[in-house]
């Protein structure tokens, strides 16, 4: 009898705790987990498990708190009050600037990333953005055409400038006008297909591209667009449109960088007699630098620190307003413009200074209703254009290299066979390809958000990780190309784009301070279900009703913790099994897995900002690895939904799952340097047990997947599906005298001989065929049926073309000393036709 008692209790224990752990994990409501536990104290008092006595101590153990959790006014009394109260005290007050970060812009699919049950209907139901008509004629006609009209070489070494015909074919053909709306007189693309012309720019030349992509990015035309009113619109735009205007933005100082909030560069709101008349304006004294376009601009948007002592405005209780912008024409008397900095690029960038420059108050971008609203105005344009250029940038150097490396490693031998053959060339050529097919992912899905909102979040994890994979991915290009990289010349399609690699790093903040600052900063405030609610509850100056709303978050934000915390738990060790894949396909075991670390960032997130507080913001590496796993899941998310779209090719479930396995590991990599290092040492035990309880389980793309996506890289036909997808913005250049297009040709003439060129260098390595030199092996090989004339006149075709990709340039010592002479120039471009000729 008494074994049946404890077994009978055994099995009440394990329903209970089975009961209870499902309840948790699904997330139920108070009020129900209140009635679940009512009916579970009766069942077991009906059972016989409790007796008289028992049932009446549990209940009354029960109902004290069910009553205090369950009856809010009585829990905000005696409760939420002193809680809330404490939360006022301690919650740091935000910053103007920081508030205006925050705030800026708004949440798309990293909020479902971030929360711990992402809908991963809302991704596969977005419809990414499709180039028009319109995009698609001027991608291949305008954009080939600027493309073809550069020499990079000419660009970078010899003018350190864009040549005339090029400025004016930028200006006269609207590549400074694509987000301007047409009825303003500009092209009025989509953020997808401005991405596409600058991406297919800079496979040409960075100079170029940088030239087009900041105006498109942040610069007046965008300000006025959004903000400007009518009478400015009608006064610039139709001159930024046309190109008669060139525009630049003054935002960096010397003293300040990222921290706009010290910027010393001030408007003082003051009256002057002008022509006579009396005009109410600014006193502008400012000292900005790396201003692109600055050197050639007619017209600069500038961002100050607005003070109003005189009460002009019409306001006499405010005096500072805060960052405002402006925009004025840069020969306005007092502006200081011209001079060039000299960056990795030569495209132009520069200083600008001035000193009591007065301007109309009509000059406030928006009017004098937009005085102090700057700051917000310019994080909103930042963050869209975050989105577009960069990742632009990144992917067209992702994509650049995945072609003319893996042709290179192709047509480069040694030691007798191909260098794509060998596996430590292979390790590298890998990275390249897999994070390529990345940056076309990300940059597709990021740029059509873009085109549907403001995603700010996004945009900052894409514009750090897409210029990190840039940076990698021309390191092993670099590598892989050996001393065919580091010769500079006409030759070299490597070294610019090596060379300018620090812009897009350093462009819009540091790397450094985007990782470790904005990503998770301001992701986990916007991201977050409650807390951007909560703090804004406890800031309010109605207590009562804050602390009405703080209640109702509190207990939810409770509850949503508790459920992610007991999801991930579960997930992690069952191996993810109990999540659902929206999908049935190679897709879907990854799915299930990102909905747990999903999860486990949830409570990760939470339970950092619980026991650090305010304090967080200075853990700048425990932020930066939380931001690590946000970003992955969020890349992650792009190649499913890329792969969802284009179709489970060969090539798509090859390089899909080199990506997966990647953004999995690098996932499981930051949790576990999370857990680590986490400052509370007592809690690190916690955060590894939810994040990782089974410990780390994806360890990258293993030596077999990387393989097989060098194979499909050496091997691809930009005619296939996949390569279409590839290379459709990417320009091609033309001919033998093109860096490119010298390669890209014998890259197509070796694939003619493949079928019988291997046979032949195995038949000359073996002895089989005679010959110390080509033509007397291709000679013997003919006589002895081992080609036929027409192989051995392809494999001479081939060779030549070979040999001359091979070659890297010499220069005269005149010529290297003063390039810029129109006839130094001509001379040395004479005499290299001549060399090609005899080489």
């Amino acid at each position: 009898m008494r074994d049946e008692v404890v077994m009978i209790g055994l099995i009440a224990a394990v329903v209970l705790i089975a009961l209870y752990w499902t309840l948790l994990y699904r997330g139920v409501s108070l009020s129900v987990f209140t009635a679940v536990t009512a009916v579970a104290i009766a069942a077991l008092w009906a059972v016989g498990i409790l007796g008289p006595v028992g049932v009446t101590i549990v209940a009354v153990l029960f109902a004290i708190p069910a009553i205090a959790f369950n009856v809010v006014p009585l829990r905000r009394n005696l409760l939420t009050k002193r809680l809330y109260t404490v939360f006022r005290k301690i919650l740091p007050e935000m910053g103007q600037t920081e508030k205006d970060a925050i705030e800026a812009g708004e949440v798309w699919w990293e909020g479902e990333m971030f929360r711990g049950r992402p809908n991963w209907n809302q991704l596969l139901d977005f419809k990414l953005t499709e180039l028009t008509a319109k995009e698609q004629a001027f991608l291949d006609n305008e954009t080939e055409t600027l493309c073809s009209m550069i020499d990079d070489w000419e660009v970078n070494f010899e003018r350190k400038d864009l040549p005339e015909e090029v400025w004016n074919y930028i200006r006269g053909n609207n590549f400074l006008a694509m987000l301007i709306p047409e009825n303003m007189g500009g092209l009025g693309f989509s953020a997808y297909g401005q991405s596409c012309v600058v991406a297919k720019i800079a496979t040409r030349s960075l100079t170029a591209a940088v030239t087009v992509m900041v105006p498109n990015s942040l610069g007046p035309g965008e300000l006025l667009t959004h903000y400007g009113t009518k009478e400015q619109q009608d006064r610039w735009l139709p001159g930024l449109a046309s190109g008669k205007e060139l525009p630049c933005f003054a935002l960096t100082g010397v003293e300040v960088g990222s921290d706009a909030a010290q910027m010393p560069d001030r408007g003082i709101v003051c009256k002057r007699q002008i022509d006579g008349e009396e005009v109410l304006g600014l006193s502008l004294t400012f000292n900005k630098r790396y201003i692109t376009l600055a050197p050639v601009a007619t017209v600069m948007g500038l961002a100050f620190k607005l003070k109003d002592p005189d009460g002009l405005l019409g306001d006499p209780n405010t005096v500072d307003y805060g960052i405002t912008c402006a925009l004025l024409p840069t020969d306005t008397p007092g502006v200081n413009i011209g001079r060039r900095h000299f960056p990795g690029a030569v495209f132009m960038n520069g200083p600008i200074h001035g000193e009591d420059v007065f301007v109309p108050i009509d000059s406030i971008i928006g009017g004098k209703e937009k005085a102090g609203k700057g700051w917000r105005m310019l994080v909103e344009c930042l963050s869209a254009g975050r989105g577009i250029s960069l990742p632009a940038l990144s992917t067209a150097t992702g994509k650049g290299m995945y072609g003319i490396t893996s042709a290179y490693s192709r047509i480069r031998r040694q030691f007798g066979t191909e260098i794509g053959n060998f596996e430590g060339v292979r390790e590298g050529l890998g990275v390249i390809g897999g994070y390529a097919y990345i940056l076309e992912n990300v940059r597709n899905l990021t740029a059509s958000a873009v085109d549907h909102c403001t995603p700010s979040v996004v945009t900052a994890m894409i514009k750090y990780h897409s210029t990190e994979m840039m940076r990698t991915v021309i390191n092993h290009a670099m590598d892989i190309h050996s001393g065919r990289g580091i010769i500079m010349g006409p030759r070299n399609y490597l070294a610019a784009a090596y060379q300018a690699l620090p812009v897009a790093i350093t462009v819009e903040g540091a790397n450094v301070m985007t990782r470790s600052l904005m990503i998770f900063g301001q992701g986990a405030i916007r991201c977050h279900p409650y807390v951007l609610s909560e703090m804004e509850a406890a800031h309010s100056d109605n207590f009562d009703k804050g602390l009405k709303d703080f209640d109702k978050l509190l207990f939810s934000h409770i509850g949503y913790t508790v459920n992610r915390m007991v999801r991930s738990f579960t997930l992690g060790i069952t191996g993810s099994r109990l999540a659902k894949a929206p999908v049935d396909n190679e897709m879907s075991d990854y799915y299930k897995h990102m909905e747990r670390f999903s999860a486990a960032l949830a409570f990760s997130a939470d339970l950092s900002m619980g026991s650090l507080g305010g304090a967080l913001k200075l853990k700048e590496s425990t932020s930066a690895r939380l931001g690590d796993v946000l970003s992955h899941l969020y890349m992650a998310s792009a190649t499913l939904k890329a792969f969802e779209v284009n179709g489970p090719t060969e090539e798509d479930k090859v390089h899909a799952q080199w990506a997966m396995e990647y953004h999995l590991h690098e996932i499981e990599n930051a949790f576990f340097e999370f857990a680590r290092n986490y400052p509370i040492k007592g809690l690190r035990g916690v955060l590894k047990a939810v994040a990782l309880p089974t410990g780390r389980k994806f360890a990258g793309p293993s030596d077999e997947i990387n393989a097989k996506l060098c194979d499909q890289m050496q091997a691809m036909s930009l005619d296939s599906a996949f390569g279409k997808r590839m290379s459709y913005d990417i320009y091609i250049g033309q001919g033998e005298n093109d860096p490119t297009g010298r390669l890209m040709g014998a890259f197509n003439k070796l694939q003619e001989v493949d079928a019988f060129y291997g046979d032949f260098l195995r038949g000359v390595k073996k002895g089989e065929i005679a010959g110390e030199v080509l033509e007397d092996q291709l000679a013997d090989a003919v006589a002895n049926n081992k080609l036929d004339e027409t192989q051995a006149q392809k494999i001479r075709e081939y060779d030549r073309l070979r040999y001359d990709v091979l070659l890297t340039d010499d220069f005269s010592k005149e010529y290297l000393v003063n390039p810029n002479s129109e006839e130094g120039r001509k001379a040395e471009h004479a005499e290299q036709a001549e060399l090609r000729k005899v080489s």
